[in-house]
């Protein structure tokens, strides 16, 4: 009998063993999916992609989707049409903003209206919200804030004297979108100012930019937006407004305490530069300089690269970088070397990728900078300009 007992225990362990052996995870559908070779280190550890959100031309309908898989190396163009052969329009039309949440990709498609959900295992929709004409995107642990332009629009006629006539226009106040991220159904907005570009969820509160892009060439004001409107995520009101520089654009936070703003400027009189609201001071507003073309943050520094000569346009486009913590200005050297740089990102505080748009309608270039110096450079869609990690 205690043999039997025993042989009875024996096999109850072997079929426990069994139960319990890890099952080796099915290759992704994208793993077929091979581009150019590129050498990743340097990348931190813990980074399986990077998505390269490439905005195409307005009105072409050639935005697309690339991502650098890091296993292998390989540089990946064209991903969202090859993984959705369904989705005959491909990913649309001027793609504005990409974030990854937890194992799904947030891409906002502005003209189209759309903003895009696919898993990033293997880049297959998983939904399509419309929103009209939406430009940025921001989370907390609930909801998607995306900014929208509410369908603000100006249509001009050019006659053969070179002659400019607005024909037609519509130029309502902007809102932000709630999308629940469960449902992926929208369940709230909330009007801001003109033509709202980026936002930043920070301490249950949302900033969000507000740059007139359309306002400034339309009567009776002709002029841009320069405020940040405040929301309380709980109320989802807004419950200030912050002056800032006229033409705001991205809107990042730190999560100590600091939202950085960048501004445009008016490309004429009034330089691009880089704002801080201080949370912790009233949202106080402090100038911290001038020349940003695009931003990124690592931690609790932001990283600016701008053109000196940027209101000069016959002047070459020569790049410099700035850093900033805590509201103050500090060296950051990066020798980019491009035609017109349309986004960055820092993988870390010594590993950075920029996007090149080269002259904005044919094929753009992506680089990744490695402690100062370059190591790669690929082919890429047309004016890559957004980046997101997974």
């Amino acid at each position: 009998m205690k043999k039997a007992i025993l042989l009875l225990l024996c096999g109850s362990l072997a079929l426990y063993a069994c139960h319990t052996d890890p099952v080796p995870e099915a290759p992704s559908k994208d793993s077929a999916l091979t581009g150019t070779k590129v050498d990743v280190a340097g990348i931190p550890s813990g980074i399986r992609k990077i998505f390269v959100l490439n905005e195409g031309g307005m009105g072409a309908n050639n935005a697309t989707l690339d991502f650098l898989r890091v296993s292998d190396g390989n540089y990946i163009t064209g991903a969202f049409k090859k993984m959705n052969p369904a989705e005959g329009a491909g990913l649309g039309d001027v793609g504005n903003d990409i974030v990854v949440i937890g194992d799904e990709v947030w891409i906002v498609v502005n003209n189209s209206g759309i903003v895009e959900v696919l898993s990033a295992k293997d880049e297959t929709e998983i939904a399509a919200i419309t929103i009209p004409t939406p430009r940025n995107i921001a989370f907390d642990e609930h909801y998607a804030y995306v900014t929208s332009w509410a369908g603000a629009f100006a249509q001009y006629t050019y006659d053969d004297k070179g002659g400019v006539t607005l024909t037609d226009f519509k130029n309502p106040k902007g809102q932000v979108y709630r999308i629940n991220l469960e449902t992926k159904k929208i369940d709230g907005q909330v009007e801001v100012g003109w033509q709202p570009e980026g936002i930043a969820c920070y301490n249950g509160r949302l900033y969000v930019a507000n740059s007139g892009g359309i306002a400034c060439s339309l009567p009776p004001d002709y002029a841009y937006d320069k405020t940040v409107s405040v929301i309380d995520v709980k109320s989802f009101k807004v419950t200030k407004t912050l002056e800032v520089e006229i033409n705001l654009k991205s809107v990042c936070s730190d999560n100590a305490g600091n939202i950085y703003v960048t501004t445009f400027g008016n490309f004429a009189t009034i330089h691009s530069g880089l704002y801080m609201i201080d949370t912790r001071n009233g949202d106080a507003v402090k100038k911290i300089g001038d020349y940003v073309s695009a931003m990124t943050i690592f931690g609790q520094t932001v990283f600016c690269i701008g053109n000196e000569n940027e209101l000069d346009w016959s002047a070459p486009r020569v790049y410099k970088g700035w850093s900033c913590t805590k509201g103050v200005k500090g060296a950051f050297s990066l020798p980019v070397n491009c035609a017109n740089l349309h986004g960055i990102i820092a993988l870390d505080a010594d590993t950075f990728l920029t996007g090149d748009a080269g002259d904005y309608f044919n094929p753009g270039s992506v680089t990744l900078y490695h402690k100062g110096s370059i190591s790669w450079t690929v082919p890429s869609g047309v004016c890559p300009g957004h980046f997101a990690i997974w």
